[in-house]
């Protein structure tokens, strides 16, 4: 029997060939949805500062203009720079200081960003490969997101495309569900 590391490489494998195979234009109307769900949201309505993530294309949702307009609503809104030994911090969004490209293709505020501390957000956007329906996500293998929300108090979303949605993803004792979990067409909560 394969281990749960083995399984979530093989779905992981199984997924981003899925998403491969997706048309720019059915992955765009799928980000549109997935948007104007999230953005319909009395949380995140009433957020004052918000942490969400710069999507890869073809790999996650491409949520930068989700953070262009939630920046342009005059919310403070953080995206994630990754640290040595697998840390994680936040840095404010500042739509006219350019973005720096890090390993994997993702981009990052500068370090001279300010600093967003995790109590003063209110929502986070969680990045994940897939989720299921018990709002679970199969991560990307670093650990980074399970590591940061253990200490999160607020109100956790994630995003996942229907076709990608699992009935169960493998999982370990220390994955973090969302709270709240959007597809195009449906709903999981608590």
């Amino acid at each position: 029997m394969p281990s749960t590391t083995e399984e979530k490489v093989r779905l992981r494998r199984r997924v981003r060939e899925q998403l491969a195979a997706m048309e720019p234009e059915e992955l765009r109307r799928s980000d549109d949805a997935l948007f104007a769900r999230f953005l319909a949201l009395p949380q995140v309505k009433e957020a004052r500062s918000l942490f969400l993530f710069w999507g890869i294309p073809g790999r996650e949702p491409e949520t930068e203009m989700l953070v262009r307009s939630l920046a342009a609503q005059g919310k403070r809104v953080g995206l994630p720079r990754m640290l040595p030994e697998r840390g994680m911090e936040v840095r404010l969004f500042q739509p006219e200081v350019p973005m720096v490209q890090v390993s994997f293709g993702i981009w990052e505020p500068p370090e001279s960003a300010p600093l967003l501390k995790r109590e003063e957000i209110q929502v986070a956007l969680v990045p994940a490969v897939c989720y299921d329906r018990d709002r679970y996500r199969l991560g990307f293998g670093g650990g980074y997101y399970d590591r940061w929300l253990s200490g999160f108090q607020g109100f956790t979303v994630g995003l996942c495309r229907e076709c990608v949605l699992q009935p169960q993803v493998p999982r370990e004792a220390h994955d973090q569900r969302v709270d709240l979990l959007l597809t195009e067409m449906h709903r999981f909560s608590r």
